[in-house]
């Protein structure tokens, strides 16, 4: 006897048709244009109420903090994340709930959020999961990296192995297959294709074509799937770099739909190759978690209280600090 075939019983946030992002795509323009914009004017732009967001980057490292930031500075509203690897990009938007700014949140594909790794879980973040006002549904870190991938090879699914068997795949939307070549048992990933991506990258000319030093995670296929990309840089350079070595592009400036030069933009984050996490602010950010007055305190001065990612660095110990966690990621890198 056949055993039937069985799915998730979670929500799809994204529609995974190829077709219909197909038909987006189309109509994307291509042409080599200077896309530099400040990072204010960028998420006014191409983030909206409603949308599914992506962040790039992995854990703490090479995150896009100054887009977070102004994402809830802007006060945007019911939006969907994707929880891939999410730490303090996640821990940064949850200030959009839960603090008299309304709700930034509305649903998650969770795999990784809450916790900031070895550093301990944030209390704020637990706290709107445990609020019961946002959806989520639940996926892998390397499923939600899959569904990418599936996204930017232009399919509405993949297969895998992950996740068969597991409470993970029953709190999903993902739905058992047979192979039609074997008969194996596998898992339908759908597509994701976010509305918006963002992308913290080391280098990028006016263009928007990129270069990322280390790993770099899910980011190419992240880049190919979302319909606009935000990408912010630690410096620009010119053109003719890009040029010169041209396989040292990761990310092509034909994904790309704003450039915003942003140095320290990872901070308090980790950027490989630049600067370490300042950890002394990631734990004050969590202690003071704690009290929901206090935190409502600390956004209102380090968030809401400022206009934009630069003043932030300033109210965080300015050039001294950014420089004494610079020279920390080169003792770190020097004997690589």
């Amino acid at each position: 006897m056949t055993t039937p075939l069985s799915h998730g019983d979670g929500p799809l946030y994204a529609d995974p048709s190829a077709n219909h992002a197909r038909e987006f795509f189309r109509t994307k323009p291509r042409a080599l244009v200077d896309k530099l914009m400040s990072v204010k004017d960028a998420v006014t732009c191409f983030v909206h109420d409603g949308d599914y967001v992506a962040v790039g980057g992995f854990g703490a490292d090479r995150l896009s903090s100054a887009v977070c930031h102004e994402i809830v500075r802007q006060q945007k509203q019911n939006l969907t994340l994707s929880g891939h690897t999410a730490t303090h990009d996640f821990q940064i938007l949850a200030a959009g709930n839960l603090t008299g700014h309304g709700k930034l949140i509305a649903r998650v594909d969770a795999a990784y959020i809450i916790g900031l790794e070895a550093r301990g879980l944030s209390p704020h973040a637990r706290r709107v999961m445990e609020s019961g006002e946002v959806e989520s549904t639940e996926w892998s870190n390397y499923v939600l990296a899959a569904r990418f991938k599936a996204a930017a090879m232009g399919l509405s699914f993949l297969p895998v192995r992950s996740m068969l068997g597991t409470d993970t795949f029953r709190h999903s939307a993902a739905k058992e297959i047979l192979c039609p070549f074997t008969g194996d048992k596998l898992l339908a990933i759908p597509a994701c294709y976010p509305d918006v991506g963002v992308i913290h990258v080391h280098e990028a000319d006016r263009f928007g074509n990129c270069r990322i030093r280390g790993t770099t995670v899910a980011d190419p296929d992240l880049a190919r799937a979302s319909k606009k990309l935000i990408v912010t840089c630690e410096r620009l350079i010119p053109s003719d770099d890009i040029r010169s070595d041209p396989t040292r592009t990761v990310v092509p400036f034909y994904c790309v739909d704003a450039v915003c030069e942003v140095p320290f933009g990872s901070y308090p984050g980790n950027m490989p190759y630049e600067y370490f996490s300042d950890e002394e602010h990631l734990r004050h950010w969590l202690e003071v978690e704690n009290d929901p007055v206090e935190y409502k305190k600390f956004i209102d001065k380090y968030i809401f209280g400022v206009s934009d990612f630069a003043e932030y660095l300033q109210l965080c110990g300015g050039l001294p600090r950014l420089q004494k966690l610079r020279q920390e990621e080169f003792l770190l890198n020097r004997g690589r």
